[in-house]
């Protein structure tokens, strides 16, 4: 019997954290992939887990971790965001930003047993992180590789990676895992270009490369082709990399942005992205993360109505939730996804009630 004595915050926080506990991993793990097709995971932000016909299971982007959590510092004072931070540069900002995690972690990092490649788009805080390389490292038997530009790599490193497990990539790079080809081209997140390193003032000095500090990536498996563009903005680039690679699903960073700020797609945006990549799917993503950026994703499928005739697109938005699974191409037609709903099961039993007609 429970025992209100034998509670402590810790005991609440392990039994509690991660809140879908092994649910998802196990459903990851013990999923198969028939012939022709192949399945993703959607784990919260740009977080994607693609599992191919041939067993291979690549992740991009978990994380794990979490936003602000207090109002104040350690030494009790209020907190103000960081002057080097994209979003204060950008703005000249410096209240605190009030980006509190809005979603549960869906997957326990450290319960992650089959894996082949961990990948990381760029080294902003939301989308790579020490827990989960200290869980791969730990649990994962086969030495898989940690795959990013530079600056994840340069990061990667700092935490103590060991080096024969990082792989550094580029535009133009290809590199294959299994029956899944990873293709690395050209990101378009401008943020990326004024965040830290350096610190300090940045006022005319000339921005680093691009593709040192973030990487878009098409996945290639032998059923259809992903386009995940990390936290990219809208660009031209899409055009391009539309003409060079046939694009079955996109995956687009929406978002309502703040006053002042311009980090995430609009809904608009979203729509031309999938128009540029010639896409038979759009996914949004990014817009469940943070408090302070929720989106309605309802407003993108209102816009390809009114659209979507008159212009002859040849795409269809997908809203997903977070948790849920993408088989494709069985769910390509799908517009909305709700998570099982169960009960398949009912009236297989006798029902145990006072009386029948108690319903």
């Amino acid at each position: 019997m429970p025992n209100v004595n034998d509670v402590t915050r810790e005991s609440w926080i392990l039994k509690t954290f991660p809140e879908w506990g092994s649910y998802l991993n196990e459903e990851i793990e013990e999923a198969e992939v028939e012939k022709g097709k192949f399945k993703m995971w959607w784990l919260g932000n740009t977080g994607i887990w693609v599992k191919s016909e041939g067993n291979t299971n690549v992740m991009v982007d978990l994380w794990v971790s979490t936003g602000k959590n207090s109002h104040y510092n350690a030494d009790g004072s209020i907190r103000k965001i960081d002057p080097d931070h994209q979003m204060a540069r950008m703005s000249g900002a410096r209240t605190m930003q009030p980006n509190l995690r809005a979603i549960p972690c869906v997957l326990d990092p450290f319960k992650i047993k089959k894996l082949d490649a961990l990948l990381a788009s760029h080294t902003h805080s939301d989308h790579i992180d020490i827990n989960v390389a200290a869980a791969i490292l730990q649990n994962v038997e086969k030495p898989i590789p940690f795959i990013g530009p530079k600056h994840a790599t340069d990061l990667w490193r700092s935490w103590g990676v060991p080096e024969d497990r990082l792989k550094t990539v580029k535009p133009g790079d290809i590199v294959e895992i299994g029956d899944i080809k990873i293709h690395a081209v050209e990101s378009v997140d401008r943020t990326i270009l004024i965040t830290p390193p350096p610190k300090g003032s940045i006022k005319g000095l000339p921005c680093d490369d691009m593709d040192e500090r973030a990487v878009s990536y098409i996945i290639e498996t032998p059923a259809g082709t992903i386009y995940h563009s990390g936290d990219s903005h809208f660009g031209n680039m899409y055009a391009k990399h539309g003409n060079e690679y046939k694009i079955d699903i996109a995956f687009g960073s929406y978002g309502e942005n703040p006053r002042g700020i311009t980090d995430k797609m609009t809904s608009s945006d979203i729509l031309r992205m999938a128009e540029n990549l010639n896409c038979k799917v759009i996914i949004p993503y990014h817009h469940d993360l943070w408090t302070n950026f929720q989106a309605d994703t309802k407003e993108i499928l209102v816009l390809w109505y009114m659209r979507k005739n008159r212009l002859q697109y040849k795409f269809k938005p997908f809203i997903w939730e977070v948790g849920g699974h993408f088989t494709y191409p069985d769910d390509k037609d799908r517009i909305e996804y709700h998570h099982y709903r169960g009960f398949d099961d009912v009236f297989t039993e006798d029902i145990n009630l006072p009386f029948r007609s108690f319903l």
